[in-house]
């Protein structure tokens, strides 16, 4: 199977340039049944969003990169970036933009100096100390939260709040990501509390018109731009 890599740009620091503002992240189990995975992704991508996470950790490896490819193929038709949850060497296989870390991952700066430039980083973190640690490890973004109390985050303790969210964008100089109950109307305070961009998941799965719930958020953020 043949791989199509897609671009990626970089600032004039060297930064690579994270030109995306809302990254969505999958959860087949969320989905109405009506869709399939791809049907769901490709509605949203059809709306506008420009960066997937693929994130199904109760598949195997043959399955996972089974449904990269597939996901690799889709993200590319919509010029979208592709970033595999954990697996950074799922990530180099099937071309993806970039490999998306967990606290339970391999250190960001194991993985850097594993993937060099091949890959775009992002790391999940939920305190200013993790954060840190994710910028000087070398990640490109991280995500933080979660900012509001959900049901899918209660494992990684209690929402964290905007002046905590405010407190970490203020202190790091890679991009944040708010995550975490994060809704259409949530957005404007997320953003103005220093996020750059929000990461979603049941906003825009869980909505019965996935590409008008995704043209919608898109333009919210557009106007906070």
């Amino acid at each position: 199977m043949s791989v199509q890599l897609s671009a990626i740009s970089y600032k004039k620091d060297g930064t690579m340039d994270i030109n995306f503002q809302l990254y969505l992240i999958t959860d087949r189990k969320r989905i109405a049944d009506r869709y399939s995975l791809i049907a769901a992704v490709r509605l949203a991508l059809k709306g506008g969003v420009k960066a997937v996470q693929l994130r199904e950790k109760d598949l195997n490896t043959r399955e996972l990169l089974k449904l990269a490819y597939k996901m690799r193929a889709l993200t590319n038709q919509y010029k979208a970036k592709l970033f595999i949850n954990d697996r950074f060497d799922i990530a180099l296989a099937v071309g993806a933009d970039g490999v998306h870390l967990t606290q339970n991952s391999i250190p960001t700066h194991a993985a850097r100096n594993t993937v060099k430039k091949k890959l775009m980083i992002g790391v999940s973190t939920h305190s200013l100390k993790e954060a840190k640690e994710a910028e000087k490890g070398g990640a490109d973004f991280i995500t933080f939260g979660p900012v509001y109390r959900t049901p899918s985050k209660l494992k990684y303790g209690e929402s964290v709040g905007l002046d905590t969210l405010r407190k970490v964008s203020g202190k790091i100089k890679i991009p944040v990501f708010a995550i975490g109950g994060i809704k259409g109307d949530k957005i404007n305070d997320v953003m103005e509390s220093g996020a750059y961009g929000v990461a979603m998941i049941s906003e825009i799965f869980g909505a019965e018109d996935i590409k008008g719930k995704s043209e919608e958020l898109i333009n919210i953020l557009r106007n906070k731009v």
